[in-house]
């Protein structure tokens, strides 16, 4: 049902209802006046009647008779005159007064009085006066029928009028639905002009508002999903730049391992030969001596630069061993400081990406914690839950800087942020209470590892 239908509906449902409520009123008042008027002129004619009938029945039944010919209609009433024997020998004749036309039997019932009868007896008969609202009937029919059609016409012709002005008003509205329409359909260059109307001009500068601020959501949106796209393939290359920088620190650590590092060892043993063989040149022995400990201590440097380049533990045994060989090597380098550790890991190994993740933010953190904060005290919880890994490193340093860890020169930590968004993970860096940093690390797990991991 469309608003104009509902409008007039109701409209005209209100005009209806005045209208009977009008009706109903000039019934009561129609009964009112026909009640007061019959009753009225049925107690005149009696008490006129009673004051002439009695002087003309002295001269006898025909002088009465021709009293009553003479005087023949009274208004509302019916005259009849009975002899003494009680036979009928006179009746009023009927009224001239819209001959041949009554008021229908119910509408009359419902207005007229009940007949009252007044009765005037003399010695040779009766005078029997009897009320008749018929004509008065007739007259509030005809008043009623007329007020009936008048308002029946009011009500064709408000309602005619009420359609008209409503379709004028609520026509702004079918532009408003089009221009919704086309919206639905995607075209959100759909725009209002200047509709007529202080309801329907603001809908439509309201419309014209919301189509702007929708293209520039959408416009934000697209954008956002480029930046996206743009943002996924950086992490794509991100990671590919990782894995292929990972693969070369690896081979590089290898190379020293294996190539590099069996060439010092032997060159260790054989400046060491040559000592003993040249025990008698003090000057040869002292040289080869000196090159077996240099030798040495270059084979120290390199296991030192080896762990930096690529957990190689990692690959062997996994990141709890890894994590156990990174926490004593700094034991070993550092005597002064206590690190306390708890690892909570699955019997699966965790995913290389993510192992390797892990290890470096333990690496970074406790460099930071040592180098900048000048912690004495670290304390390491490394935990697999069901669907992702959590770390988290505190120290009891002198803390962040004023600027926060974002500032320049913090390039690892920065690195690491990268590598761990990568993962779809999240690191946060913040003040630990009462003193130091807390380092925090989550990354989700695939959904294989998260159901091995329970």
């Amino acid at each position: 049902m469309t608003l104009r239908l509902k409008i007039n509906l109701i409209v005209g449902a209100l005009t209806v209802l005045f209208t009977l409520a009008v009706v109903a009123l000039q019934l009561r008042s129609m009964r009112d006046s026909v009640q007061e008027e019959v009753v009225a002129a049925n107690r005149v004619a009696a008490q006129l009647l009673n004051r002439t009938a009695w002087r003309y029945a002295a001269q006898g039944t025909p002088a009465m008779l021709a009293f009553l010919q003479g005087v023949g209609r009274v208004r509302s009433n019916d005259i009849t005159l009975f002899d003494a024997q009680g036979q009928e020998l006179y009746r009023s004749p009927p009224s001239p007064y819209k001959a041949g036309r009554d008021a229908p039997p119910w509408f009359e019932a419902l207005i007229a009085p009940s007949p009252s009868v007044q009765s005037i007896e003399f010695p040779d008969g009766k005078l029997e006066v009897r009320s008749n609202a018929s004509r008065a009937a007739v007259d509030a029919w005809d008043y009623l029928f007329w007020l009936v059609s008048g308002a029946l016409l009011m009500l064709v012709v408000v309602n005619a009028a009420v359609f008209w002005l409503v379709g004028r008003t609520v026509r702004p509205f079918g532009q408003i639905v089009g221009a919704l329409n086309e919206l639905q359909a995607g075209r959100f260059d759909a725009a209002l002009p200047p509709l007529p109307g202080r309801e329907a001009g603001a809908i439509g500068a309201a419309f014209n508002r919301m189509v702007g601020e929708l293209r520039g959501h959408i416009e934000t949106e697209r954008r956002a999903a480029r930046a996206e796209a743009q943002l996924h393939d950086s992490r794509e290359l991100t990671r590919w730049i990782d894995q292929h920088v990972e693969q070369e620190r690896r081979m590089i650590a290898r190379e020293l391992h294996d190539e590099l590092g069996q060439s010092v060892t032997a060159m260790r043993s054989m400046a060491l030969s040559i000592a003993q063989r040249a025990a008698r040149d003090p000057a040869v022995e002292q040289a080869a001596r000196v090159i077996a400990e240099e030798s040495s201590r270059l084979y120290d440097a390199m296991h030192g630069i080896i762990p930096r380049l690529t957990p190689l533990v990692l690959d062997n045994f996994g990141l709890a061993e890894a994590l156990d060989e990174l926490v004593e090597r700094t034991r070993r380098s550092q005597p002064g400081v206590t690190i306390e550790t708890r690892l909570v890991l699955p019997e699966t190994p965790l995913p290389p990406e993510v192992a390797l993740t892990l290890y470096r933010a333990v690496q970074e953190g406790i460099t930071n914690a040592l180098r900048h904060g000048q912690a004495r005290r670290l304390q390491l919880e490394l935990h697999v839950g069901p669907g992702d890994v959590r770390l988290e490193l505190r120290d009891d340093g002198s803390g962040l800087p004023a600027e926060g860890w974002q500032r320049p020169g913090h390039y690892g930590l920065r690195w690491l942020a990268e590598r761990v968004e990568t993962l779809h993970g999240e690191l946060r860096i913040e003040p630990a209470a009462p003193r130091g940093v807390r380092l925090g690390v989550r990354v989700p797990l695939p959904a294989a590892a998260a159901v091995e991991s329970r």
